[in-house]
């Protein structure tokens, strides 16, 4: 099944997402190689492609996993959250409908 995760960063990330990002997207890139990712991005905190200096609000991810609690256990051992990135993580249920 597929899960959304949506997550919630701290005030003034920046900083810490580029301190974890390459562990970040090699666990992505993991999920990718496995036909599991559908889809994963930021939230840029302003109305931008490339935000700079603003940086990002939170992050969406959608992949397959066996079981709620198995993207819950994916989600909790992410880079972002062991760096303090996310103050916030919310892992649902997700049902794809269109495209």
């Amino acid at each position: 099944m597929l899960y959304a995760i949506i997550s919630e960063d701290v005030t003034d990330s920046l900083a810490l997402r580029k301190s974890a990002r390459p562990d970040h997207l090699a666990r992505l890139q993991a999920l990718k190689d496995a036909g599991r990712l559908v889809l994963a991005g930021p939230h840029p905190l302003i109305d931008s492609d490339n935000p700079g200096d603003a940086g990002f609000s939170g992050s969406l991810i959608v992949a397959e996993f066996p079981s709620l609690q198995d993207a819950e256990a994916w989600a909790a051992a992410d880079p972002y959250v062991a760096a303090g990135v996310y103050q916030k993580v919310i892992v649902k249920p997700f049902k794809k409908v269109l495209p």
